[in-house]
């Protein structure tokens, strides 16, 4: 997908949300798992009735690796589903890969061309030659870990360098500024790190940033758009268990869409006072 038609749709739609299907198996409602594959109807159901709310879907891969066969399956049914109905909402492989260069490039060709998602996470610890690969791809967006919201992201990204006044998370989204193709960049900042995300966008204006983080983690929706927002809006804030776990009743689907709904409705009064729709 094209950065200009992931813009054009969040100004269309007023919502910058992406909703995470991180599909557990054991939360969903019971009712499904008597069907041939639970996973993918539950991910059929939140995505017929959240669609007109979100602009991004982000299953979390991990949650169909550990299905084994039967969960690869589904997340080929579910990227299958999304493009073939919505090709206007951009998806995230939230993989968190990153390898030496021969690997990335069977990464990428994995989630890329096989699976054709538009963007995938990347742990870029081992440096340019794992990440490079994935920026080949024309129109695909790689999405570097810059600085999660978990409380283990103190241990390292916000360590001092050595000679430098600059954390590590700083040190690591510069770096990167300066790699193959680093306009289809895209970064992880959790929504619990808000405060830090006016000296990101002093390193990267323009960029797209995946928030992480509020809902259920607690991050504040308005401190992530007053310090983070840019004039192409530049965010894509992620919900996912606060949204999709909302209810396992039979009519699970309606209270996920209403969740959603009302994420999009604060997203769009803040787009408004911004004067961007």
């Amino acid at each position: 997908m094209k950065r200009k038609d992931l813009i054009s749709q969040i100004k269309r739609k007023k919502s910058f949300l992406c909703i995470g299907l991180d599909t557990d198996i054991n939360k969903i409602p019971k009712f499904l798992l008597d069907l041939e594959d639970p996973i993918f109807e539950f991910n059929k159901k939140i995505i017929d009735a959240t669609n007109s709310y979100c602009v991004a879907y982000k299953p979390n891969i991990a949650f169909y690796e550990s299905e084994g066969l039967n969960g690869w399956k589904a997340l080929e049914k579910t990227i299958k589903y999304i493009n073939s109905n919505f090709p206007e909402i951009f998806t995230i492989a939230d993989a968190k890969r990153g390898d030496i260069g021969n690997t990335s490039s069977m990464y990428a060709k994995a989630y890329f061309d096989t699976l054709n998602f538009d963007s995938i996470t990347i742990n870029p610890y081992m440096g340019k030659d794992s990440v490079e690969p994935f920026l080949d791809y024309k129109n695909k967006h790689t999405i570097l870990l810059a600085l999660t919201s978990n409380l283990g992201a103190f241990d390292f990204q916000t360590k001092n360098v050595d000679k430098t006044s600059h954390q590590f998370y700083y040190e690591v989204i510069k770096t990167s500024t300066n790699w193959k193709n680093s306009s289809q960049l895209m970064y992880v900042v959790g929504a619990t790190k808000a405060s830090y995300l006016r000296e990101i966008r002093n390193i990267i204006p323009n960029n797209f940033l995946l928030i992480p983080g509020i809902g259920a983690q607690g991050g504040d929706l308005k401190d992530v758009c007053k310090n983070g927002m840019n004039n192409d809006v530049g965010l894509l804030v992620n919900s996912s268990r606060s949204i999709i776990f909302a209810s396992t009743d039979s009519d699970f689907d309606l209270i996920s869409a209403k969740k959603a709904q009302e994420i999009q409705s604060q997203m769009e009064n803040i787009l408004s006072s911004r004067g961007l729709v």
